[in-house]
């Protein structure tokens, strides 16, 4: 749990300063579950420069609440938190300073949005708040203001968990459980989980991912492995202390971050997905006549037309590309003769196979067949809906390459390549992720398709 959190003061000597607003939002990593915000009056003059900047003068404090007065809020929505802020150093001081002066110790985790964003945001050039989310097309307004700082905070700290990818802030914060739960005590743990698409990570009592999926309905989801009999749900049981999530929107998204994130963070149980979705492929081999196309392992670094779970899979596409397409079965791994093909006598083969079809006209066949199983565009946005209402996600490609996904609220956020960039959480290309979104823009599950071509 979060407490997103922005203080303005009334300048002056360091730990002299006294609290002229407070906002606070408490986020549980996915939504706002409670927010408070408050003028509060300090007993003491506002900096003239303070003033000018904050636009907060004396005369609107004069009714406003002591700080003492609204202490008691502040502990009930900020409990059991990690308080986040920008240059939370600066935020936390001056609140423990004002906890101290009435005598109270008060103490909580705290994580720097700046810090973050200088590891996961590496290419920005300011890391100031208002600088940093214009350059990555977050809406500001009301800037030097708790309450705008504060939710525009929220939304730069909401993209730097999609852009953790390791988890490394969920492994550092999470709370851990006793492990070997009996039966009914899941039920605290499965009451935090939402029924909403996304993936989620199942933690052990040492903090570690052991198992990484997806589902539509995580909670229903969660609740299948705790009462499931198979040998993997048995494990997950034994050792299982914390479940997070993300949820992600659209189911495109949900896929390329599942796969994504098993290879990065390599969970223990999830060895069977842990290399490739699909691997086996069909390549396209150019040679001196006539192209060939062959089943094999998927290998690294070499390009497949399309990639399947098994070779009985690749074996049924390349026979129906064959009759598709007026391949020959000969020029593939299908037909082990040089006799003319079974094709060529029920005429869908003209003739490769006996030197009758030329290779100009049989190389124009790979070439349609290359082109359907291609990204329609260089470069483009794939659209679809996002984690909550008002809010979209994209999956980005650009010169024939994913680069990675994204969210976005507002059209403008997404205008230009540099702030298609800074919204992006990058990722790999590989065949099994050109597979998902070919599979993708041919079944048309998809909002929008926008070409970016100049």
């Amino acid at each position: 749990m979060y407490a997103i959190l922005d203080i303005e003061t009334t300048g002056g000597k360091y730990d002299e300063e006294g609290i002229t607003e407070i906002a606070i939002y408490r986020f549980d990593g996915i939504k706002i579950l409670d927010q408070f915000s408050s003028l509060i009056n300090p007993d003491k003059e506002i900096q003239p420069f303070v003033e000018k900047l904050t636009g907060i003068n004396s005369k609107m404090l004069r009714n406003a609440p002591k700080f003492y007065e609204i202490a008691k809020r502040i502990i009930e929505i900020t409990e059991d938190c990690i308080l986040v802020a920008h240059n939370a150093s600066f935020d936390y001081r001056i609140l423990q300073t004002e906890f101290r002066r009435l005598g109270f110790l008060y103490e909580l985790k705290t994580i720097c949005t700046v810090e973050l964003s200088q590891i996961l945001l590496p290419d920005q050039p300011a890391y100031s708040l208002g600088k940093l989310v214009r350059n990555l097309g977050i809406p500001f307004s009301n800037q030097h203001r708790a309450h705008g700082d504060a939710k525009v905070t929220l939304k730069l700290f909401e993209l730097l968990l999609e852009k953790d990818l390791e988890k490394k802030i969920l492994k550092k914060h999470i709370k851990s459980s006793t492990p070997n739960k009996a039966p009914s005590q899941y039920l605290n743990l499965i009451d935090k989980l939402p029924s909403e698409m996304g993936v989620y990570y199942i933690h052990n009592q040492n903090k570690e991912i052991i198992y990484i999926g997806k589902s539509n309905n995580i909670k229903k989801r969660i609740l299948n492995h705790l009462t499931g009999s198979q040998t993997k749900s048995i494990n997950l049981q034994k050792n299982i202390s914390e479940v997070t999530f993300a949820l992600t929107g659209g189911e495109l998204v949900t896929l390329l971050k599942e796969q994504n994130e098993i290879k990065i963070n390599n969970p223990i149980y999830n060895k069977n997905l842990k290399d490739r979705t699909f691997p086996i492929g069909i390549y396209y081999e150019k040679t001196e006549s006539y192209a060939l196309l062959n089943i094999e392992q998927v290998r690294e670094n070499k390009k497949y037309i399309s990639v399947f779970k098994n070779k009985k899979s690749a074996k049924l596409a390349l026979s129906k590309w064959a009759n598709d397409y007026g391949i020959c079965l000969q020029k593939t791994s299908l037909f082990k003769t040089e006799k003319k093909c079974f094709n060529y006598g029920i005429k869908l083969c003209d003739g490769a196979c006996i030197g009758e079809e030329s290779t100009e006209k049989y190389s124009k066949k790979i070439d349609v067949l290359l082109l359907e199983y291609s990204y329609p565009f260089d470069n483009f946005l794939l659209i679809s809906k996002g984690r909550r209402e008002g809010e979209n996600s994209f999956v980005y490609v650009n010169e024939r390459k994913f680069k990675g996904y994204g969210y976005f609220e507002l059209n403008h956020q997404i205008k230009s390549y540099e702030r298609i960039e800074s919204r992006l959480i990058s990722m790999e290309e590989n065949p099994d992720v050109q597979k998902l979104i070919n599979s993708f823009i041919k079944r048309k599950k998809y909002s929008k398709l926008i070409s970016l071509e100049s």
